[in-house]
């Protein structure tokens, strides 16, 4: 009796312990070195292998950092865009800008020089022996160099003359064009128109005047520096 017993208990303990062995195994994955079932699970495992769920999620980051690197690349080159765009407007406004100032200031000075030899013109066809003092010192104040300096010369003489022959001139000043210039000089010429009536010709007399003045730029002022008579 006590060895039925005994051969009983060691069939079942035997039987439990490969049982627990077989699942465990199995649950592992491994295989079994007597090529049980856990071989056959093996060798058919390893004819449709299918990837866990780590080798998937890594190949969706892979998937994702390239994706996140092309737009990162394309991102960096719009931006590049973008700034090269940004200085080429810029750049081209500043040109506009700048070409725009220099056209506005070109026109200013040329409006200033005819201004400027217009009023001399007018100064020195407009000249009255009551107030000669006075004409001739508006003429003086719109010269410079040689003009000035050969006019104040004669301002003595000139004065006697006209005030011996009663001389008044009324001056017209009827076209004016510039020759030529730059931003220190300029060249323009005049036509002037000239009612003139002294002792000889109480009826007065007309006289046109075809004048060439040499100006010059000095503080910040055009003046007379030359002028002749071309017709």
């Amino acid at each position: 009796m006590t060895d039925t017993t005994a051969d009983g208990t060691e069939d079942v303990t035997a039987t439990a312990t490969a049982t627990a062995t077989a699942d465990v195994t199995a649950a592992a994955g491994d295989v079994d070195p007597a090529g049980g079932a856990g071989a056959a699970t093996a060798a058919r495992g390893a004819g449709d292998v299918r990837p866990g769920p780590l080798p998937r999620a890594a190949g969706a980051l892979g998937r994702l950092g390239r994706r996140l690197t092309g737009a990162a690349r394309h991102g960096r080159t719009v931006s590049a865009a973008l700034a090269v765009a940004t200085v080429a407007t810029t750049s081209l406004s500043l040109w506009l800008g700048l070409q725009v100032y220099e056209q506005r200031a070109d026109e200013q000075r040329r409006q200033d020089i005819l201004a400027a030899a217009r009023q001399s013109a007018l100064n020195f066809t407009s000249l009255d022996y009551r107030h000669y003092e006075r004409d001739s010192t508006n003429v003086l104040k719109g010269a410079a160099g040689e003009f000035k300096e050969q006019f104040a010369a004669q301002t003595a003489e000139l004065t006697k003359l006209v005030a011996a022959n009663k001389s008044v001139s009324e001056g017209q000043v009827l076209e004016a064009g510039i020759a030529r210039s730059d931003e220190r000089s300029a060249r323009v010429l005049v036509v002037a128109d000239s009612k003139v009536t002294n002792s000889a010709a109480p009826e007065g007399q007309s006289r046109t005047y075809r004048l060439q003045l040499d100006l010059v730029l000095e503080g910040g002022r055009w003046l007379t520096s030359n002028v002749e008579f071309v017709g």
